[in-house]
């Protein structure tokens, strides 16, 4: 941004002024830049994940009420940084109507799909850099492989769990001596194959159809979240539960739940507007499906099973919470910070706050 490039050019906040932050898009003026504000947040919504995620392992945290409250807290700061951060950048190292940027998103280029394709690694190219777009392509290698153990890892505990509550087929509980359930991984680890149609250039279609459902599944997962948590908050309200009584408890609620529902709500219903003007049904079922479906399964089991919603006064707030006081009573040591963790992996500091327990409850 100084001009410590090699090109000695002190572009600053260049692009953001010539040819400006927001691009239009489908229409020009106004409306265009505020569509393109929208594409650009539905794209983003395919890729921003994270505290759904964190949830998932605290049924097997051995200090679920310690590790998984630092988790959570760490998430405002990758957020903020992996997130909006990233975003920023992006605007500030490259226009939006770059060359190359262009060339390969609207497929005139190869690159697609690959990081040729990143921002970074063209405005690096750009300014001649050297090398560091190789550590890009290093970077991002690692980053799939981090995501693709992540989603294994949720995708078949998901599967696990709706097996153990007969959401499932029963056969996917079997599990082996480690405790991997390993049919669920077996059925899991088939849809990656699906990466194979990346190899047809017919397979667009099937591709954006794939997109757009983990898309609004993704959105509508965090409806079902702000929905969950507000039922959880009005729950306690009509109890006397005092949350401070948890180890971790959210700000500025219930409203950030209503703002982040509505926000949700607001996302996923206009996500394929496009679909509408003009009608397109193919486009309508590519962007929505997931929503219908959604619905239509909820309804189902409704009406099925003869559900009911549970009024706030009746719902369960113990459930297991004795059983997790007394296995987390169990640790005779204090659990031990991040970085000493880390060492620990190497193999140094082992004995400093191993997760030694008592041999029996009686002894807590």
């Amino acid at each position: 941004m100084v001009g410590g490039n090699p090109q000695h050019d002190a572009y600053g906040f260049r692009y953001w002024n010539n040819p400006g932050a927001f691009a239009e898009y489908r229409s020009t003026g106004s409306l265009g830049r505020f569509e393109g504000f929208l594409a650009a947040i539905w794209s983003a919504s395919f890729t921003v994940v994270g505290p759904e995620y964190v949830s998932m392992v605290a049924a097997e945290a051995k200090r679920p009420r310690t590790y998984i409250k630092s988790a959570f807290k760490t998430m405002y700061i990758r957020f903020g940084i992996f997130f909006i951060g990233g975003a920023l950048c992006v605007g500030i190292v490259i226009a939006y109507n770059d060359p190359a940027l262009v060339a390969i998103l609207g497929g005139t280029a190869s690159g697609a799909g690959t990081a040729a394709a990143s921002p970074y690694v063209i405005a690096m190219s750009n300014l001649g850099i050297e090398g560091l777009p190789h550590l890009v392509n290093a970077l991002m290698v690692t980053s799939i492989f981090s995501a693709g153990n992540t989603y294994t890892y949720c995708a078949t505990r998901n599967l696990y769990g709706l097996s153990l509550e007969g959401r499932a087929p029963k056969f996917l509980q079997k599990c082996t001596n480690n405790g991997v359930p390993i049919w669920c991984f077996c059925v899991v680890m088939l849809f990656p194959f699906l990466s194979f149609l990346s190899l047809s250039s017919g397979s667009n279609v099937v591709l954006d159809w794939l997109v757009n459902l983990i898309t609004a599944g993704g959105i509508i997962d965090y409806i079902v979240m702000c929905v969950t948590y507000l039922a959880f908050f009005y729950a306690c309200k009509a109890q006397g539960f005092d949350r401070k009584q948890l180890p971790y408890t959210g700000w500025f609620q219930p409203y950030c739940g209503w703002i982040g529902l509505g926000w949700m709500f607001f996302v996923v219903m206009t996500y394929g507007y496009s679909s509408f003007k003009p009608w397109s049904v193919e486009n309508f079922f590519i962007y929505y499906t997931m929503v219908i479906v959604a619905v239509v399964l909820f309804v189902f089991w409704k009406v099925l099973h003869k559900t009911r919603i549970i009024p706030s006064k009746e719902v369960d707030l113990v459930w297991q919470a004795p059983v997790i006081d007394l296995y987390e009573q169990s640790f005779t040591e204090e659990p031990v910070g991040f970085w000493t963790e880390m060492v620990q992996l190497v193999g140094l500091r082992r004995g400093k706050g191993a997760d030694r327990r008592r041999g029996s409850v009686t002894e807590i």
